[in-house]
């Protein structure tokens, strides 16, 4: 499963209603691919659609979407979101990852 912390619900909510999506109904894509600093980076989009391969769970009324491929890498993650002057934006704590880059937009196993 996949948690979703109170100030990334917040964020969410907002760049959903901002790009037309709703909270309510539709899906935070979530996902791994190959590249970045550390071999993996994560992805994170919204979606309205789920395919026959997608997990599906919900978190802090968040509706989240992960392939098969990428929950494995995932599993256990939190999704939080540091805003402010110095902050990065989304980020993964994924307790899964052996090291990450220091963006922390890649990760390594």
């Amino acid at each position: 499963m996949i948690q979703v912390s109170e100030t990334a619900k917040k964020r969410v909510v907002s760049l959903m209603t901002e790009e037309g999506f709703d909270a309510a109904k539709d899906y935070v894509r979530v996902g791994v691919k190959s590249g970045g600093c550390s071999g993996l980076s994560y992805e994170l989009k919204f979606d309205d659609k789920v395919d026959e391969s997608d997990k599906v769970f919900e978190d802090n009324a968040i509706r989240i979407i992960v392939d098969k491929k990428s929950f494995l890498y995932l599993v256990g993650t939190i999704l939080e979101y540091s805003g402010g002057l110095n902050g990065k934006g989304f980020v993964f704590n994924n307790p899964n990852a052996q090291r990450t880059c220091g963006c922390g937009e890649s990760f390594s196993l």
